[in-house]
């Protein structure tokens, strides 16, 4: 019952395809056309946009709007096969920061999780072009203004990291974990029906990795990876959140269990 109670379902809707597609796979020309009243960070266009000619998608667009969109135009380059499959996780995830990042901004929010979303993004921008991304941590605890709501589904994502999943599917991962960070942030603040898009998302995003990972192992790998994904869930089933309240979580690592 619990190996089949943490896989993850599979979503063959064309609705999830669409959201998808829409919301982590959008490029520079996604930025938003409403003017932010969230101060998100203090990027400098000049920093993102020297080699690029991208001009502004329209012509109230702000400087941090412009930096947004100069960062998605280089995060290109990272996410090429020739690539190593860190670089092209790291520079996906980095998308799907941004992406969020926009959605705050497009929405006018107030909410902190625009500002860390754009400073996550930077971050991991700033380490690819340094060829320092090896320093990022790959196993991350979740935002303050997040929380531990699926844990089989991050039990999923845990395990797939640990067992090399991200050089058969390191977009399906990056996309998938963002997307667990912003469906809870969703949940504690507007309400289930808001967040469950992202968690479908999530979710479909983390069975075409698991199936990346399926076809390029033999089954004794694969019967570890589900060994590993029962581990994780054990602990993190303890760690999920309640009362819909978004502090952060630490994920402890296999060898704190």
């Amino acid at each position: 019952m619990l190996h089949s109670a943490i896989k993850v379902a599979t979503y063959k809707n064309p609705i999830y395809a669409a959201l998808s597609a829409v919301l982590l796979l959008s490029t520079a020309s996604c930025v938003s056309t409403a003017p932010s009243a969230t101060q998100i960070g203090t990027m400098n266009t000049a920093d993102y946009c020297q080699s690029q000619t991208l001009t502004p998608s329209y012509k109230n667009q702000t400087t941090q709007q412009r930096a947004m969109s100069c960062m998605l135009a280089e995060l290109q380059h990272y996410q090429q096969t020739k690539m190593t499959a860190h670089q092209q996780y790291f520079a996906y995830k980095a998308q799907a920061w941004l992406n969020y990042a926009i959605n705050k901004d497009s929405m006018n929010s107030r909410s902190p999780a625009g500002l860390e979303a754009a400073q996550s993004a930077e971050t991991i921008l700033q380490a690819l072009k340094n060829g320092t991304e090896q320093d990022l941590t790959l196993i991350e605890d979740i935002p303050k203004t997040s929380a531990l709501m699926r844990p089989d589904l991050w039990a999923n994502l845990s395990a797939l990291k640990d067992s090399g999943g991200i050089v058969s599917a390191p977009r399906e991962i990056a996309f998938s974990e963002v997307a667990l960070i912003w469906a809870a942030t969703d949940q504690c603040e507007h309400s289930s029906r808001q967040a469950g898009s992202h968690f479908r998302m999530a979710d479909r995003w983390l069975e075409q990795a698991r199936e990346a990972f399926v076809n390029a192992h033999d089954s004794k790998m694969n019967v570890a990876l589900q060994d590993l994904v029962v581990r994780y869930y054990e602990q993190y089933a303890t760690l999920d959140s309640s009362g819909d309240r978004c502090n952060g979580q630490v994920l402890p690592s296999l060898d704190q269990m």
